[in-house]
């Protein structure tokens, strides 16, 4: 078997055996530490081979298809696509630096929380990379627990109501999902991404039509509330909030991409036609969320809720674009997936930095921190920019993209989404503002220690991850573009036979 055939099956298991591996571990912090880190580097760099050796012409690869379960027809079906695969490196890219942010502030049950960080990141790639519904319901469900164990026994003062809220959330919304898959499978005998969705566009299911609206529903309540999409936020802020530092990277960075992922790979990959009916208020939801999002992130007095709040308003973005249904906005919502995952999970390592000198995310606690920690306060400022949007950082591409595809699909969305640009220089800024410029109000702040080497190796690759993908947006254009344009004209082709009306579904 080459490499190409078991490639993914050995980044997605490696931090899984890496988790068994420290279970039988003693009990010494600082053997756990590393090897928890050179788990989590190894598949980092095993993923590696993927865009290395992806050819941006073909659609699904490093194929493994080999049946797991007879009765019902289960199979271990996996494979990445242009959208799937750098979601994969992404989260084998913040792992390492969640490892390295937790180096010293786990103490007691330092091995335990690796594990489940580990086992985390099982999970996480095990989402983007299943073909077979069944076993992305499976890895689907299995983030739960981890990163509501995470949040429930490493966090902080409420912790365990932002637990249970956020298990409770996901795991309802997840259910109207699990009746969409075996509604198909009933009609299909198969769990296979690709045999549904053939059958689908060919129109060979019967009862599909009087169905599509609520499958259609079903996959999007479980994505939506992911997401999350504005009004099925709530649990966030309280998850992030009482989540440890890693916690807070992991579930901006990552999970919630699990929902925007799931829109565009089955809401849109399988319904296309009710994707274009659906549309118009689902892009409303997602101007709503935005601008929603920067105006409570405005006046919020907690660090870590701005950022929160930050999160509902840039994932309105994404969901903009990807139902704006043409290849710009499409394009501009998987970079935009990417551009978060970088940014925000600098800004919350930045926050966990703090809040281990302070333990408070009280921004009234803060204020002239550039005389005290110049070195932080220029890393802290670099995130914030690239968070904004600058031109020549990561975030601008991925928003210039998403706005261009608005404009091109409704003029009013594009303008009310541009507002929320303009917010969120506002209320970073604004941040930034009160709690680097000034005097120094809290004479505790003046003995504050710089940041140090090992928070520096944190932030510095998050940085180049910005700059890189600021100057350098083609590189992972032209692996993202022909599967979205593939999915794109896969779901013309659909709607033009059950839409006749429409005639540039999906043009650029």
């Amino acid at each position: 078997m080459s490499l190409n055939n078991s490639i993914l099956t050995l980044v997605t298991f490696l931090p899984l055996a890496g988790a068994v591996l420290l279970m039988l571990f003693p009990r010494r912090d600082r053997d756990i530490r590393w090897f928890a880190m050179a788990v989590s580097v190894v598949t980092f760099i095993l993923s590696l081979h993927l865009p290395a050796h992806f050819d941006a012409s073909k659609g699904f690869q490093f194929e493994t298809n080999i049946p797991w379960i007879t009765t019902p027809n289960i199979h271990y079906h996996i494979a990445i696509d242009g959208i799937s695969l750098w979601l994969v490196v992404l989260t084998t890219f913040l792992t390492p630096l969640c490892v390295l942010v937790s180096w010293k502030n786990i103490h007691g049950e330092a091995k335990e929380f690796f594990v489940l960080l580990l086992a985390l990141e099982t999970a996480m790639i095990g989402v983007f990379i299943s073909l077979d519904m069944f076993l992305f319901y499976v890895f689907w469900e299995s983030t739960l627990i981890p990163m509501a164990l995470l949040i429930g026994i490493y966090g902080h003062d409420r912790r365990v109501y932002a637990a249970v809220k956020f298990f409770l959330y996901t795991m309802v919304a997840s259910v109207f999902m699990l009746a969409a898959i075996l509604w198909l499978y009933g009609k299909t005998g198969s769990f296979d991404y690709t045999v549904v969705q053939a059958a689908i566009h060919s129109g060979q299911i019967e009862g599909l039509g009087y169905a599509a609206v609520w499958l259609f529903l079903g996959f999007f309540i479980a994505f939506a509330v992911k997401v999350p999409l504005f009004p099925f936020h709530t649990w966030l802020p309280d998850a992030h909030v009482e989540a440890p530092t890693a916690g807070s990277i992991l579930l901006a960075g990552v999970l919630l991409k699990m929902g925007t992922y799931g829109l565009l790979r089955f809401n849109v990959g399988f319904f296309p036609e009710q994707a274009h009916i659906h549309a118009p208020w689902i892009m409303a939801l997602a101007v709503i969320g935005i601008i929603y999002g920067a105006l409570v992130a405005l006046v919020q007095p907690n660090l870590k809720k701005l950022i929160a709040y930050s999160s509902v308003s840039h994932l309105g973005f994404v969901v903009l674009g990807i139902f704006a249904l043409n290849t710009a906005g499409t394009d501009g919502a998987v970079y935009q997936m990417l551009n978060h995952g970088v940014s925000t999970g600098a800004l919350f390592a930045l926050a966990g930095i703090l809040y281990d000198r302070r333990h408070t995310y009280e921004i009234k606690e803060f204020g002239g921190l550039a005389s005290v920690m110049p070195r932080y306060a220029t890393l802290f400022l670099f995130i914030t920019l690239s968070s904004v949007g600058l031109p020549l950082l990561n975030g601008f591409v991925g928003e210039f993209l998403i706005l261009s595809g608005a404009f091109s699909a409704k003029a009013l969305y594009g303008v009310l989404a541009a507002s929320g640009v303009i917010l969120s220089a506002g209320y970073l800024l604004w941040l930034y503002q009160r709690v680097f410029f000034g005097k120094v109000t809290q004479p505790v702040n003046l003995t504050l220690p710089d940041i140090t080497p090992r928070e520096q190796a944190v932030i510095w690759p998050l940085m180049a991850a910005a700059l890189v993908m600021g100057i350098m947006p083609s590189y992972f254009l032209q692996q993202i573009e022909p599967s979205v344009v593939g999915t794109l004209q896969s779901a013309a082709a659909t709607a033009a036979r059950v839409l006749p009306a429409i005639t540039s579904f999906g043009g650029r």
